[in-house]
């Protein structure tokens, strides 16, 4: 799918757009007992791989068009979350996505107050050398650039390269905020778009980001992090897009597609509250009353003993 185009004008300006086997997930703040993840932990443990989502979430993809009538009926609303304080934002779009698939996004955090950037990498062809290469020079560049540490936010593929920007270079990274990224899958696991990295995957990198070690098995980002997913995901499973939760780390879920998480209202709404927190003082997304409605009770995600 196409995604539809964004008012902004050149998106490559920037003076434009200036699951481990022995996992399991437990509701946040919930008494009840932890519960083996059917989709994800448990299935894991019998087969060894996560499958992709079914025929029915994959045919509900379809919703992002009307998510992003959605988001042109929100924008103005969007614009009350109130100016940020210009700090830099890089924003790295997911598998065969370039700038162009982020301009949304990127026109709302500039409508809002924040430096943004593309990456300039052309399309998100998966995790080669070049691109390894041009994220981490993108980071350093805006890093000198501005001056202060840049927030990443990475949509599904992109949401993994800003978890490992956030692991080499801490002290260049404000916080990360993922949309729909199953950084908990690994090289046998499957998702609705693994028909295209497997013909992709030849030209990875050696180290493909080291993605063949389980997120479990990685020391917790050294940054405040925020995880967005949706149950209702078609592309990738839900349960490999939750972080384990902590005093910088959380999960905060949304009703929607995958393909359209970029102009979700619901996600925009969160990371805009992410960024607009004051550098040094991260708390937890905590959506107002008459809000509540649009943000389920999250997930966290934990080995089991």
């Amino acid at each position: 799918m196409t995604p539809p185009r964004s008012p902004v004008s050149n998106p490559d300006n920037d003076s434009d757009i200036a699951a481990g086997r022995v996992d399991e997930y437990q509701s946040v703040g919930s008494p009840r007992p932890k519960v083996a993840a059917v989709g994800a932990g448990l299935r894991d443990r019998i087969e060894g791989v996560i499958q992709a989502p079914n025929c029915m979430l994959r045919m509900l993809e379809s919703r992002a068009v009307f998510e992003w009538g959605a988001f042109a009926a929100a924008a103005p609303w969007l614009r009350l979350a109130g100016r940020g304080d210009r700090h830099p934002v890089l924003v790295l779009p997911g598998l065969t996505g370039g700038d162009r698939s982020t301009q949304l996004l990127r026109a709302t955090l500039v409508a809002n107050g924040y430096w943004t950037h593309g990456w300039r990498l052309g399309a998100n062809l998966g995790p080669t050398d070049r691109i390894v290469d041009g994220i981490h020079e993108r980071l350093r560049e805006l890093y000198e650039r501005h001056g202060r540490p840049v927030s990443v936010v990475g949509w599904s593929l992109g949401g993994i390269y800003a978890r490992e920007l956030a692991r080499e270079h801490p002290e260049m990274v404000r916080l990360v905020i993922t949309l729909g990224s199953p950084f908990r899958m690994t090289n046998t696991d499957r998702s609705s778009a693994s028909w295209l990295t497997d013909r992709l995957s030849s030209r990875f990198a050696d180290d493909v980001l080291h993605m063949a070690t389980r997120e479990h098995k990685k020391p917790p980002l050294p940054v405040p992090s925020t995880a967005i997913y949706s149950r209702t995901d078609g592309v990738v499973r839900w349960h490999t897009c939750i972080d384990t939760e902590s005093d910088q780390h959380e999960n905060v879920e949304v009703h929607g597609s995958h393909s359209g998480l970029g102009w979700n209202p619901g996600a925009l709404t969160v990371v805009l509250d992410r960024l607009a927190q004051p550098e040094g003082e991260w708390r937890r997304f905590s959506p107002s009353l008459p809000m509540r409605a649009m943000f389920p009770r999250p997930q966290s995600w934990r080995a089991a003993a």
